[in-house]
């Protein structure tokens, strides 16, 4: 009960950081995402046939359930129709994590009113914990992760382009750094979501 609840947590905290996505490239003058249909809440639009159920799936069996994680399609946006140039597309990116961040925030505030030993603390706690997951992980600075386009308009250009290049080889870096890496960002998802749900688990 609670990984299948986990899981659709995930799913949902996932459309709701892509959704964000495409809301802030709208307001600042790209309407790519409401153009293809992507600038909504609705699930059938955003799941992605690998990202939202077979990696979850392969991950939760290839590590007797210690690691879940899943991601939901790209919000595409065009960032040559912002009006930002410069920081327009870091704007875009940042939406996203911060998205996870407010609803992280919004749960925590329920929480305190919860008793710690309910079923319902659980299932919160819960989702306070995957939104700071998902914001923690979505600020790595690996291309093409948000943290790669926050980032990008304050390196000099020519940094600018090298980055830009790695993001062909992207999917196999994130592989990796879930599989390797993922334990280092534990200890400040842990610290978030304590902070925020008021106590540990």
């Amino acid at each position: 009960m609670t990984i299948l609840f986990f899981l659709i947590v995930v799913l949902f905290s996932a459309i709701i950081h892509e959704y964000m996505h495409g809301w802030m490239a709208e307001r600042l003058g790209d309407p790519t995402a409401r153009d293809a249909g992507r600038l909504t809440l609705n699930p059938m639009a955003h799941l992605d046939v690998f990202g939202s159920f077979l990696m979850p799936l392969l991950l939760y069996f290839g590590t007797a359930g210690s690691l879940v994680f899943g991601y939901a399609k790209p919000v595409p946006f065009n960032p040559y129709n912002l009006r930002d140039q410069k920081y327009g597309s870091a704007k875009v990116a940042v939406a996203g994590p911060l998205a996870n961040f407010i609803t992280a925030v919004f749960f925590g505030e329920i929480i305190r009113f919860v008793p710690v030993t309910s079923s319902l603390y659980i299932l919160l706690y819960i989702i306070i914990q995957v939104n700071i997951m998902l914001m923690v992980f979505n600020l790595i600075p690996i291309p093409p992760l948000d943290g790669s386009k926050v980032i990008l308009p304050f390196l000099p250009y020519n940094w600018q382009v090298k980055y830009l290049s790695m993001e062909r080889y992207g999917f196999f870096f994130i592989l990796l750094f879930i599989i390797f890496g993922f334990s280092l960002i534990l200890p400040i998802i842990s610290f978030f979501t304590c902070l925020i749900a008021g106590q540990p688990l």
